[in-house]
């Protein structure tokens, strides 16, 4: 590498390095000298844990610490509230011509908020402000310290309120939901008293009974009837009516006394409420009743015979078979009610089923909601009385003594370097776009032929004084001239530690 050949070309494009680190450098220590001192004031929060365990009570606003200083962290930087912070303590000098957006840019640059968090350690959240004055910077961190109290209490007690009353809500909708279906399945059995599902065993056991009770009454039908055609049958062939019966001992009461004796065995094993015995009983109230008006029948009965015996045998026998008749046809349409309401009950469970399925099914979300009701309650008393998770500070903001910013030497020496890297920079470029032959290996390399010789320009001695001449004319204008335009650009038309505010404003970083 030709080190001379590059000192060359630099020498070359000398002027335009020392315009561009001229006019940067110049910049920067002019900045660096004019921006006013700055004050940075600080303060440390924690995220601290319930003070009751959740083991005893639980708290139902249960956000993650880090989310928990995230969320603070947005509702802080909010427009509404950099703006009104900024015009109470003062943070810009003449807030009249800046903007809103300006204000709100300014506010943001100027704060810097730092949360560390990591498992198995305690949520931190640091949160600086750079001021005019300490007290500013201070006042600031202040009111950013209330604004986040005031809204961690707003916000944890206000979720456990909404959390609070959304049950209460859900508990009386399910009791109204409760109550709806208690009405619909008390009016659903009301409507259907005799074919619901609880009946069911008694009326088969009815139906049995009535059955039996059908079937002995065709039985004794059948029997009345042959004994009447029998006697007559024994009247008409003999002229006589034979019998073993007295007058005291009549059918009927015959039947009785095996009904008595049927019902004292049926008392033996059932209890008086069974509805064999109640049937037992109804048959023997009835012969009775039968018992006790036959002679008054066979008193009224007119001879149809000319034979006073056979006459009352059958009375008696018709008597009977006019009862037992009756009783046939009383007892038929009872069946019939009792088939079809025994044939709608598997209907009719089913619709009850489903009823009593969707009682149970909010009966359950009701028992659930009143749990979670309780846990409501508990959990906005722990919020309310402050006894849950909460933001605590722990190094409170304090008004600094001395400035903190700028750091002048950083600003005016980075300034400058950057100048020079950039004057570098630029010859760098206007070399990479020249084209110009100027070594006889640029000769070479372009042409692909090698020169036998090659002969410089050699100047005259005048030439060369006035070429030296110029140059150090250049340079000194360059080196005078270009930073005292800048500085009166500061001056006289835009002061560049405003426009350097801005910048820091617009891209966030404060030097």
């Amino acid at each position: 590498m030709n080190f001379r050949y590059y000192w060359s070309i630099f020498l070359r494009r000398l002027p335009y390095f020392l315009v561009v680190a001229s006019v940067i450098g110049a910049a920067s220590v002019i900045i660096a000298m004019a921006l006013p001192p700055a004050y940075v004031s600080s303060m440390k929060l924690i995220v601290e844990s319930p003070r009751i365990p959740d083991e005893l009570a639980a708290s139902t606003v249960r956000t993650p610490a880090p989310e928990q200083l995230q969320i603070i962290e947005q509702r802080l930087l909010t427009r509404a509230n950099l703006l009104e912070i900024a015009n109470r303590q003062n943070v810009f000098e003449d807030p009249s011509v800046m903007t809103a957006d300006r204000i709100v840019a300014g506010m943001q640059a100027r704060t810097v908020i730092k949360i560390s968090t990591g498992r198995n350690e305690v949520a931190l959240m640091e949160i600086s402000f750079e001021g005019p004055s300490g007290a500013s910077a201070a006042g600031v961190l202040n009111e950013y310290l209330t604004l986040i109290q005031k809204e961690d209490v707003q916000s944890r007690t206000g979720r456990a309120t909404q959390t609070l009353e959304f049950f209460r809500k859900e508990v009386d909708r399910l009791s109204e939901a409760l109550a709806e279906r208690s009405a619909q399945i008390l009016d659903f059995k009301t409507k259907n008293v005799d074919v619901l599902p609880d009946t069911l065993d008694f009326r088969l056991n009815q139906q049995a009974l009535l059955q039996e009770r059908l079937a002995q009454l065709n039985r004794d039908l059948a029997v009345l009837n042959s004994q009447r055609s029998r006697l007559i049958d024994i009247y008409e062939t003999t002229g006589q009516v034979s019998g073993n019966r007295t007058p005291n001992q009549t059918p009927e009461q015959l039947e009785l006394v095996g009904l008595r004796r049927e019902l004292n065995q049926a008392l033996a094993i059932y209890s008086t409420t069974n509805p064999r015995v109640k049937l037992l009983e109804a048959r023997i109230k009835q012969l009775e009743e039968q018992a006790g008006s036959m002679p008054q029948l066979v008193e009224e009965s007119e001879p149809q015979s000319g034979n006073l015996l056979l006459d009352v045998q059958l009375a008696e026998l018709d008597s009977r078979i006019a009862a037992s008749e009756e009783q046939k046809n009383d007892l038929s349409p009872q069946l019939d009610e009792l088939r079809r309401t025994i044939n709608q009950t598997p209907e009719k469970q089913i619709r009850l089923d489903d009823l009593e399925l969707d009682y149970q099914h909010i009966e359950r979300q009701y028992n659930a909601a009143v749990e979670s009701l309780a846990r409501a309650s508990t959990g906005e008393r722990i919020e309310v009385t402050a006894q849950g998770q909460r933001v605590s500070v722990i190094e409170p903001p304090i008004a600094p003594s001395s400035p903190t910013k700028p750091n002048r030497m950083m600003i005016a020496g980075g300034g400058s370097l950057f100048g020079i890297l950039a004057g570098i920079g630029l010859i760098a470029l206007l070399e990479l776009l020249n084209r110009t032959l100027r070594r006889p290996e640029d000769l070479v390399a372009k042409l692909d032929i090698r020169p036998l010789a090659t002969i410089p320009y050699i100047p005259t001695s005048g030439e060369v004084m006035r070429f030296r001449v110029l140059r150090l004319l250049r340079m000194f204008v360059i080196v005078v001239g270009v930073p005292a335009a800048v500085y009166a650009v500061h001056v006289f038309y835009q002061p560049l530690d405003l426009l350097a505010e801005r910048v820091m404003d617009k891209i966030g970083i404060r030097w």
